[in-house]
């Protein structure tokens, strides 16, 4: 696989999650729900993969064991988180952090959620191309990085639906609603589902990487979680959702950050 195919992929997934994006926005226009934005970037990620995955790069091409394993593992998340975010949708009128940008915005806001959404198909680009590039890496499937990055994607979607599940039951439980979650997975992280969810693409460069040298094309495979990392931790994940629960909760909340770790489960400190 050369730098053009590379480069036409990468465009190709642009293409397409640049499309369904501006799905996504019609979709927000039409309910006033921006919940349902971030199903529709789920779902079209989990397409987008799965075709990338599978796609011959050539007509002769025979899809192999670990392009239909890659397949089969981004399907699965996106068929988890993605009905998990309808759901929570489903219940509640807005998503928090989008429902400032858009006050803020005020008369400009479906402009600016158009260009918002244009950008998320930008930076998901390393996700799908890392997907590709992992689906592609020529070495017998099921090595010892196989088995390693395996056991991650099947400990990084079981540790996100357990954190949903156990956030959906605080919110459930009539004596918990004015009070911040702390319990299972939240007492060791402010935001276990997130690092989940990064945990989940670490496992594609183990996947990709070729150790014998190979297949250095796989090297590219680690923009993945270094993207997702980023976004989770320093632009759309922690950063507003931490300012919208300050504000809910106040003093709780900051109680909460001083004793808990917001990214990494780590064990609650003890404050005096």
């Amino acid at each position: 696989m050369n730098a053009t195919a590379l480069l036409v992929a990468a465009l190709v997934q642009w293409a397409a999650l640049a499309t369904i994006m501006a799905g996504a926005w019609a979709i927000h226009q039409r309910t006033g729900n921006s919940g349902f934005v971030d199903a529709v970037w789920t779902f079209s990620l989990g397409a987008v993969g799965v075709v990338s995955a599978l796609v011959p790069l050539y007509p002769a091409d025979v899809t192999s064991g670990r392009q239909l394993l890659i397949a089969a593992l981004v399907a699965a998340w996106s068929l988890r988180l993605g009905s998990h975010i309808v759901r929570r949708s489903l219940a509640r009128p807005e998503d928090p952090r989008y429902a400032v940008l858009i006050r803020q915005w005020g008369l400009n806001a479906p402009k600016q959620m158009f260009l918002l959404l244009q950008k998320q198909s930008i930076v998901t680009v390393p996700l799908a191309l890392g997907l590709f590039v992992a689906a592609r890496n020529p070495a017998p499937l099921f090595g010892l990085q196989d088995w390693v990055a395996l056991l991650i994607v099947v400990g990084a979607i079981t540790g996100e639906a357990i954190a949903d599940r156990q956030l959906t039951a605080c919110i459930r439980d009539r004596g918990e609603r004015l009070r911040v979650c702390a319990r299972g997975l939240w007492r060791w992280s402010r935001h276990p589902n997130y690092f989940f969810e990064w945990l989940f693409w670490l496992a594609f460069p183990l996947f990709a990487i070729d150790s014998s040298g190979g297949y250095p094309q796989g090297w590219l495979a680690l923009a993945a979680p270094a993207c997702m990392y980023w976004l989770l931790v320093y632009v759309s994940g922690i950063p507003p959702l931490e300012q919208h629960m300050v504000r809910k909760y106040g003093a709780a909340y900051r109680d909460y950050q001083s004793r808990t770790s917001a990214f990494l489960p780590w064990p609650p400190q003890r404050v005096s």
